[in-house]
């Protein structure tokens, strides 16, 4: 098949690399892939440097000159499969194809929890212009299912595959040697962009509340928040006890550097990439059962569970695995082996691959 990725964002997180991983593991199966996205987005450099084709198009807005371009590349280009992946490019899609007239079948992936609106345009999306919807992971679907009333036949949880033989536990003290990390500090650590809805500020409050004088607070990841957290750190006098190691290519040497991670999200998770990385290295993780998170991540079994936007509770849980050695490394053991049976690559590239394939014969 030539299947065809669009995303508009100009940003970069998880779910602009779960395109470009499912990209490339779909080229290795032997299918043709075409990214189109604007040229500034972050997505379109990373494309190019992965050797992955990319198409710049101006679809980073929902306007005339993005619905002709893309129009017009697809009236030149057979394709067989569009995935849409954010609300811009679904729309300039949809319409792309509803004016040509018989365009190829689009297949729309949900990464987050955000609510759908729920009126007679957005249903045309969702139910009429999109053959099948993908969302990555079980809650998201039963939302759309019970909040929108889509039809749940036609959509498909696929959560994002993480290569377990990567992303394993490594030699701590040699990974904080190469990130110059202290040797004998307990790190708390967190991996996710800089936005609001990741929790960082709560994370930042409980961890000043932690009575561990060697307790340190490493922050990787770079984003819209970063001028507000690190006010934050100045205001709470912290900042000899936080790193804040900005976006970082590998991660992995960072996760296997920390004891113990963190990610206190609110809204709009599927189910994080970084948290199951986290896991994957047996890393015990505390986190929120916001939107599918609690899909992998289960309160006392691969994870201690905190109430959202709960500073009180937060610090409970990372006091609670502070104080208890066994019980990191229980979760921490746990948590690898329910990721490597529930979260790999191969089996994401198997499930999408077929979404691919039902949608391109529910069109003929």
């Amino acid at each position: 098949m030539h299947i065809v990725h669009t995303e508009a964002s100009l940003g970069w997180g998880g779910q602009e690399i779960r395109i470009l991983e499912e990209s490339a593991g779909m080229i290795a199966r032997g299918h043709r892939v075409t990214l189109l996205a604007p040229r500034d987005a972050q997505i379109f450099r990373q494309a190019t440097e992965r050797g992955i084709p990319a198409v710049a198009l101006p679809i980073g807005r929902k306007n005339l000159c993005g619905l002709l371009a893309l129009r017009r590349w697809m009236k030149n280009h057979p394709v067989d499969i569009i995935n849409t992946h954010s609300s811009t490019d679904s729309w300039l899609a949809a319409l792309a194809c509803a004016t040509l007239g018989g365009g190829p079948p689009l297949v729309r992936t949900r990464h987050i929890s955000a609510p759908i609106p729920n009126n007679r345009a957005t249903r045309w999306l969702y139910c009429s212009a999109t053959r099948r919807i993908v969302t990555t992971g079980a809650n998201l679907r039963a939302q759309l299912i019970r909040d929108n009333g889509y039809p749940g036949q036609r959509i498909t949880s696929v959560p994002t595959g993480i290569d377990s033989a990567l992303f394993a536990p490594g030699d701590r003290q040699a990974a904080r040697r190469r990130l110059s990390l202290p040797q004998n500090s307990t790190l708390i650590g967190i991996v996710a962009t800089l936005r609001d809805w990741k929790g960082h500020r709560y994370l930042i409050e409980a961890f000043t509340k932690l009575d561990r004088p060697d307790a340190r607070l490493v922050i990787v990841g770079d984003g819209p928040q970063r001028q507000n957290i690190e006010a934050r750190i100045r205001e709470l006098s912290i900042g000899e006890r936080v790193w804040l190691a900005g976006n970082q290519t590998d991660v992995l040497p960072w996760l296997q550097a920390f004891d113990i991670f963190a990610l206190p999200s609110y809204a709009n998770e599927g189910v994080p990439q970084a948290l199951v990385q986290a896991m994957l290295c047996g890393l015990p993780c505390v986190t929120t059962a916001t939107g599918s998170t609690g899909e992998v991540a289960r309160d006392g079994d691969t994870a201690i569970i905190v109430r959202p936007e709960d500073v009180a509770d937060l610090r409970r849980g990372l006091e609670r695995l502070l104080a208890d050695a066994p019980l990191r490394a229980r979760l921490g053991d746990r948590a690898r082996l329910h990721c490597v049976a529930s979260c790999g690559v191969e089996d994401m590239l198997e499930r999408m691959e077929k979404v691919f394939l039902d949608a391109a014969q529910a069109a003929v």
